[in-house]
């Protein structure tokens, strides 16, 4: 179809716009690949990267989780790029369009050679694609409505997450049973990821007659980012930012880091069935499924009869379940340090702790960040969002090379260091409490005119309702 044929747009419809199916599509199956890829990451490089003529190359757990943190940190910092590349010059659609195609290529770059050079290229070029795609995504399912649908966004991003979630639980129950199986292991483990991500360029492709195209904004897109108001949006979310950093931190060390090491040492057998411990993670999905309902039905609900519960008092509510998790986890520690080998039922209560803790930052912050977002900014934003992830993988890193001895000793035990981010959030969690107090906002929509962005009540100790 012409270029001039797409809706520029978004409809003046009350329902769902009907490009949405194909976006939510599109993010299970390419959410399928990067948690199945990534599950799977941190036993491959302790347990089966070789040199080129097939020695084993094990890396020692500090390095593995240095080396995963800052691939998980390139992921996240990359989406400044991509957003860039968006916003200013070819647009949402055919950035996502492009690099999903290098995404696809860093997959079979790891399921093609298990060195670590191919470690090296694969996540290199996953790094490239998957964080270039990363601001577009997101921010395109909120280009696709308006004045009209607006009371939907909360629903849709809902869902969004949920896909996530969906692709994610199925991938890290397959890919470690593929990894741990002789007659596959890695080129399955992680070749399997790479067909999803190719199905998912294809999904998105399939839906380009659906969507709402917004231009890229070009020179006015710099202008709107280096205006006073784009600078004012910046610094206002860049403040709330730092402490979401602190919780990504935590997070990510659940889903295929230091967690699943710890897994390695506990009892796996759950009613009969003999867990693999990278599959233990995908409780978070499971729990993630259950929880959104739950959360914004109930929860919600309840909490709101108390008190007035704002975007930012959710995500300071979600940083102490986060720090709760730590201390979950800490506690497991203590115990095997002690000679025990405690049931992994415990790991499963930090994960409903943790679980409960993401619903809140993280889907709260998603749909916070693109309301806070001037129009032309919307994928700057949602990649400033993403850089609090890297910011997060890169401070973890930082520890894990700190605390590494050269003859791969550590100068901090499992103990210590678990209890090190426990202290870390409790403390990150109260500060941001004072913080939010101060917050002032807006609320910008593709479909306003600039003289609807007003800037919006704001409760005490709150974000806009």
């Amino acid at each position: 179809m012409a270029k001039h044929e797409y809706a520029t747009k978004p409809p003046n419809i009350s329902t769902m716009p009907p490009g949405v199916p194909y976006i939510i599509g599109n993010e299970a199956a390419e959410r399928f690949s990067f948690y199945g890829m990534r599950s799977i990451l941190i036993i491959f490089m302790t347990q089966y990267i070789v040199t080129s003529s097939g020695v084993a190359d094990h890396m020692g757990d500090a390095e593995a989780r240095e080396k995963f943190h800052w691939f998980v940190s390139a992921v996240y910092f990359l989406p400044i790029f991509g957003a860039i590349l968006a916003e200013g010059f070819i647009g949402k659609y055919k950035t996502i369009l492009i690099l999903s195609v290098v995404y696809c290529l860093g997959h079979f770059a790891l399921a093609l050679n298990d060195t670590r050079m191919g470690l090296l290229i694969g996540l290199g070029l996953i790094s490239v694609g998957s964080g270039g795609i990363k601001p577009c995504v997101s921010a395109n399912v909120g280009d696709q409505f308006g004045e009209s649908n607006k009371h939907l966004l909360s629903k849709v991003f809902g869902w969004f997450y949920f896909s996530i979630n969906a692709g994610s639980f199925i991938s890290t129950l397959l890919c470690p049973f593929l990894l741990a199986d002789p007659r596959f292991g890695p080129r399955w483990a992680f070749g399997i990821p790479g067909v999803a991500m190719v199905i998912a360029t294809i999904f998105f492709w399939a839906g380009r007659k659906k969507f709402v195209h917004i231009r890229p904004g070009g020179l006015s897109f710099l202008k709107e980012t280096f205006s006073k108001e784009g600078l004012g949006a910046l610094w206002r979310l860049a403040v709330v930012y730092v402490f979401v950093a602190v919780f990504w931190s935590l997070w990510d060390q659940s889903s295929g880091g230091s967690w699943t090491l710890q897994a390695q040492r506990m009892d796996l057998n759950w009613f009969g069935i003999q867990l693999l411990p990278s599959q233990v993670q995908t409780a978070n999905p499971i729990m993630i499924l259950l929880f959104i309902p739950l959360v914004n039905y109930v929860i919600y609900p309840l909490m709101d009869r108390v008190f007035t519960l704002t975007p930012l008092r959710k995500i300071g509510i979600g940083l102490f379940f986060t720090a709760g998790s730590y201390l979950v986890i800490w506690y497991i520690q203590t115990m095997i340090d002690g000679g025990a080998k405690p049931s992994v039922n415990w790991q499963f209560l930090a994960y409903a702790i943790l679980t409960l803790g993401e619903a809140m930052v993280s889907i709260t912050g998603l749909e916070f960040s693109y309301t806070q977002a001037p129009n032309k900014m919307k994928s700057a934003v949602m990649a400033l969002w993403l850089f609090t992830v890297s910011l997060g993988s890169a401070f973890t890193a930082c520890v894990n090379h700190f605390i590494r001895n050269a003859d791969g000793t550590v100068k901090m035990n499992d103990t210590q260091y678990f209890m090190f981010f426990t202290t870390l959030m409790f403390v990150a969690a109260a500060i941001f409490v004072v913080v939010a107090m101060f917050y002032r906002g807006k609320t910008y929509l593709q479909s306003q005119t600039p003289d609807e962005t007003a800037a919006e009540p704001v409760l005490a100790g709150g974000a806009p309702t």
